[in-house]
């Protein structure tokens, strides 16, 4: 089956979409990326998205962000109609604040109609609704796209926010993931100060002064060091969170890139390297930020790998995530792993859209 999987992420730079050829059903999946496009966002609905994630935003507006959104959606997958039999779209998540509430927005009705094919959506309240997190939900296609046997390897994402996905081997039982906290969000965020949307291949951090005595501050907050399941996200990792003051921008880029490399690292050496770990590969925006890359190979004691060096594409892993969850909700199959999330069971999650008669 042809699934088309759209992403559109914490960093809310655009959507990725991915057209993959999937076939077989776990423990053995088929698969085949066959198409990648990228559509960024228009400065006007990113500055929209970003208003509402801030909580600036009234019901209308966001009632109008909610189908606006959608309809970006359907005109970024267009180009795949008629070759798409089924789409699985993950939406933008403007609040997670689990286990009271998780909302993604980006109306899938649009997409239904685009491609006139059946689309999976809004994956995440199904897991809440069974006392999980609602993330991480990626974990269960990493296994079946990447685990090998005999091989103790991370999947890391470094989008807005910094996940893991660890595998030991081929079993389900030996996942762990978690949200180890920021990934490029604050980065992000900072380098708005000099008009950038992100600091391009932490250049400007590089030129900056790392402010050791705010970074151990911000180093102490409670998330790090609560165990998983754990997920986390925007809500918490602003900079207006954080006490910034006196900061010139290069020094502020360089003391938030140590803050994720730290939190990174510090997630392994609790959680992870405890049970053995072989490598890590790692995607999302912050493979492609050298300053950021060449400290987490300092910190982390095991070969350290961008998704280009391993033969994958660092923007695909996700969209192509939800491709094969969508495939997996086609097939009425659980796709979420309840010991990563910490629901009592595990969830067929998204709802199947299917097109208006015609």
């Amino acid at each position: 089956m042809r699934v088309l999987g759209l992403m559109s992420g914490t960093s809310v730079d655009g959507v990725d979409l991915v057209l993959a050829e999937l076939d077989g059903r776990p423990p053995r999946l088929e698969w085949r990326v066959l198409e990648h496009r990228e559509a960024l966002f228009p400065a006007g609905l990113r500055e929209r998205l970003l208003r509402a994630l801030r909580g600036e935003s009234l019901t209308r507006e966001l009632a109008l962000l909610h189908h606006d959104l959608g309809r970006f959606y359907a005109e970024a997958a267009t180009p795949f109609a008629g070759r798409a039999q089924l789409a699985a779209i993950h939406g933008q998540t403007l609040w997670h604040e689990p286990p009271q509430a998780t909302l993604q927005i980006g109306e899938a009705a649009y997409l239904v109609e685009a491609l006139g094919v059946p689309v999976a959506a809004d994956f995440r309240p199904s897991d809440l609704a069974l006392g999980g997190e609602a993330a991480p939900l990626v974990p269960y296609p990493d296994l079946l796209l990447y685990g090998e046997a005999g091989v103790r390897r991370a999947i890391h994402n470094i989008g807005g926010i910094s996940n893991l996905t660890y595998l030991s081997g081929l079993e389900p039982s030996g996942v762990l993931a978690f949200d180890t906290g920021p990934g490029n969000c604050l980065i992000d965020e900072a380098a708005s100060w000099v008009g950038l949307s992100h600091d391009p291949g932490g250049k400007l951090a590089q030129k900056g002064k790392i402010n050791e005595e705010k970074l151990w501050a911000w180093l102490a907050h409670p998330y790090f060091r609560r165990p998983p399941p754990k997920s986390t996200g925007r809500e918490i990792w602003r900079l207006d969170q954080l006490e910034t003051e006196g900061f010139t921008p290069p020094d502020l880029l360089a003391t938030l890139t140590e803050l994720t490399a730290r939190s990174i690292a510090q997630a392994y050496e609790r959680f992870v390297l405890p049970h053995g770990l072989d490598e890590v590969w790692v995607a999302g925006g912050g493979a492609y930020n050298q300053t950021l890359m060449r400290r987490l190979r300092e910190l982390l004691p095991v070969p350290i790998y961008t998704f280009e060096e391993r033969g994958h594409n660092s923007k695909v892993r996700e969209a192509l995530a939800f491709a094969v969850l969508g495939y997996l909700r086609f097939l009425g199959l659980p796709n979420v792993l309840p010991q990563v999330t910490g629901a009592k069971a595990a969830a067929v999650a998204g709802k199947l859209l299917v097109p208006g008669v015609r």
